[in-house]
């Protein structure tokens, strides 16, 4: 059966808020299980370990979905809407999710090597030990985000913002930050070469200055006694 032959048989079912996929994944598993949620009442799509390669899921509501360990390299999620999904362990490599809604989203341990979240909205989010490397986020709202072991060495973070982030990632001097502003909590894990070092306060206000970006670097937080 051909890509617009089961999206039609999507949409005589009945679909979900009007949307239908513009193309389909490739693995015929990962269709049947879009099929089935897209002509049922059930509001979380279980996309767990499902490979979606091949589709374009551009607009599509996938609050509360779940995505652990699926495959979406190279999938097309333009404006999607990931509200407070779980993306823990997904391989977005390549992934176009420019515009998506990925507050409160979980992204721990996700791969998002060279993807594109340019004007994403990830306020709230948890990147813990994510690969970001080669990633763009150009005006990417990080508000209250968690970046911890984080991966942006060659990262694009032209004119994103930050606020009183958890930002302990890793850079180096190809990770792009002009523009950058915010307040975050450090330190940030610097590479050159084989070696690193470890920058907070001023002096990663510095180095983020002298990239470009303007950043305020909040004192360690401390729980009351």
């Amino acid at each position: 059966m051909s890509s617009k032959a089961v999206v039609g048989e999507i949409v005589s079912s009945g679909t979900r808020k009007n949307w239908k996929p513009t193309a389909l994944p490739a693995d015929p598993e990962a269709t049947r299980q879009l099929q089935e949620w897209l002509a049922s009442e059930e509001y979380n799509l279980n996309g767990m370990e499902r490979d979606f390669r091949g589709a374009d899921l551009s607009g599509g509501d996938f609050s509360n979905a779940w995505f652990t360990d699926a495959v979406l390299v190279g999938v097309r999620l333009v404006g999607a809407s990931f509200y407070r999904a779980d993306l823990q362990s997904a391989d977005l490599t390549g992934a176009d999710l420019t515009g998506a809604d990925l507050v409160k989203a979980n992204l721990d341990e996700a791969v998002l090597r060279m993807a594109r979240l340019n004007g994403t909205d990830m306020v709230g989010a948890s990147l813990y030990g994510t690969d970001a490397s080669g990633a763009s986020f150009r005006t990417t709202r990080f508000l209250g985000a968690s970046l911890i072991d984080t991966d942006m060495r060659g990262a694009d973070l032209t004119d994103a913002v930050l606020d009183e982030n958890i930002f302990e990632i890793k850079a180096d001097d190809s990770t792009v930050m002009r523009g950058l502003t915010g307040t975050v909590f450090g330190p940030v894990t610097v590479f050159s070469g084989e070696s690193s070092r470890e920058l907070a306060g001023t002096e990663l206000e510095a180095w983020i200055a002298e990239r470009g970006g303007h950043v305020r670097v909040l004192p360690p937080y401390r729980t009351p006694q």
